[in-house]
């Protein structure tokens, strides 16, 4: 079994302003999904559908969507990055990691 580890900014911080003061607690979920996944690749990126950012999270298709757009506005997915169809590239970002 693999271990994930997490800056305790995501925990202390992060995760009280999405889920509390944003009310969007599948943008967390997202988030976090998007992190696991990213942080095994050397790009820190993944390519990963919305479906089976879903499928795997448990959420509704378009509450992944509305939960990458609210990333995107925070500031924690890469805005350079457009995911495509054929190609559905997220970076999520770490800003406070300087």
């Amino acid at each position: 079994m693999q271990k994930l580890t997490l800056d305790a900014h995501v925990i202390d911080v992060l995760m009280p302003d999405l889920v509390g003061h944003d009310k969007r607690p599948a943008a967390f979920v997202v988030y976090l999904f998007l992190l696991r996944h990213a942080d095994r690749t050397r790009r820190g990126a993944v390519a990963v559908s919305l479906q089976t950012i879903a499928t795997k999270t448990g959420l509704s298709k378009s509450s992944v969507q509305n939960a990458l757009r609210h990333l995107k506005q925070r500031g924690l997915l890469d805005p350079t990055v457009v995911a495509t169809v054929s190609d559905p590239l997220r970076k999520p970002l770490r800003p406070w990691v300087r």
